[in-house]
């Protein structure tokens, strides 16, 4: 690498680690850098904005203060900790992985990259975060806003996504990453990429990389990074039945490998073709519970939305048609309870049951 390189880099380096010291956010986890408190905000922080990560943070170790106490906690303790900021799987990874590390890392996260792909949840972005953030190793970080950062630094014209546009990006953080330096360094490319060189609007006019930034010389800072190609918006149509048996309500646990699995919520599915929401209700109803219903009455529809589907439910009121009949056939859940209106919210539920509760309170 000769030496005009070299420059270019330590002044980049230089410039995010001063921007960084004067600019950083006040986040809770950046007081003391534990690592358990990485661990759980890194894993808050995948496809979620910063301000709900805060909030869901500070909670979450209000409840859970260290691993041992994370260890103790039931499932539906964990879950309802979670419940909120979607992708399940995380938190029951989270729930794993603490069992483990009690067991076998004496409560503490291990500091070395295999030991921690080992672990529930952990993959290879995350063992890099915990390595750099926590223990401050030289270790690169190439997330959604370092990348976008490094693509117009370098007018980078090839799709962000390639095999082999990562592979030049990720080249790029280790050129710039600073061996002493490094839990600063990551963190300050990626809070420059939130705060400053955003994906719309970058405040280019006061950017400290102005005179490193090609994308801007060349009047392209739109153009970069190149996207790949965009996922087709699915729209999927369900239906839901809330049986209702004098002052209670019906409500059954989703089995853990299903979607959603571990979460509560009223039984209900897809539509099939040709058929309306509330035939679906009663079928679906039926098939998940073997429950007879009478009295079935449109609630409300609610739209929700996760990774590429956009989801449309179609919620209806029945009752019981013998009401001394509460115990269902499951088929579909892995438990059931007959709960108050006002005990709804102590338990965890998907997004969209999560609105028709708030819309029944």
């Amino acid at each position: 690498m000769n030496n005009l390189l070299l420059n270019s880099h330590s002044l980049v380096t230089q410039t995010l680690l001063t921007w960084f010291q004067e600019n950083q956010r006040p986040l809770p986890w950046r007081k003391e850098y534990r690592p358990y408190h990485v661990w759980i905000a890194e894993i808050m922080g995948q496809q979620t904005q910063m301000e709900r990560v805060v909030t869901y943070f500070k909670n979450w170790i209000q409840h859970f203060p260290d691993i041992p106490t994370l260890a103790a906690a039931s499932e539906q303790e964990v879950i309802k900790a979670w419940e909120g900021l979607g992708y399940y799987s995380r938190v029951r990874n989270i729930r794993k992985t603490a069992d483990l590390l009690v067991q076998k890392y004496a409560a503490g996260l291990p500091d070395n990259e295999s030991d921690l792909l080992a672990l529930p949840g952990i993959g290879t972005y995350t063992a890099a975060a915990i390595l750099s953030i926590a223990f401050n190793r030289p270790v690169p970080l190439l997330d959604a806003n370092v990348e976008r950062i490094l693509c117009r630094l370098d007018d980078i014209d090839l799709p962000v996504k390639q095999t082999a546009t990562r592979k030049l990006l990720l080249q790029r953080c280790t050129d710039l990453l600073p061996h002493d330096k490094a839990r600063n360094f990551n963190q300050a490319l990626m809070e420059f990429g939130a705060l400053v060189c955003t994906p719309k609007k970058p405040a280019c006019s006061t950017c400290p990389l102005q005179e490193h930034c090609r994308a801007l010389a060349l009047d392209i800072v739109d153009l970069r990074p190149v996207p790949g190609k965009k996922e087709k918006r699915i729209d999927i149509a369900m239906a839901c039945a809330i049986i209702q048996n004098n002052d209670r309500f019906y409500i059954q646990q989703r089995l853990e490998k299903d979607v959603w699995g571990g979460l509560w919520e009223f039984p209900g599915g897809r539509l099939k073709e040709s058929e309306s929401a509330a035939q679906a209700a009663i079928r679906e109803l039926i098939e998940e519970t073997e429950f007879q219903i009478t009295g079935l009455q449109p609630f409300t529809t609610v739209v929700h939305h996760y990774t590429k589907y956009r989801v449309s439910l179609e919620a209806f009121f029945c009752t019981l048609k013998n009401p001394c009949a509460t115990t269902p056939t499951l088929h579909a859940a892995s438990q059931y309870q007959w709960v108050q209106l006002n005990e709804l919210p102590n338990f965890a539920f998907p997004a969209g049951h999560r609105q028709l509760i708030e819309k029944m309170l």
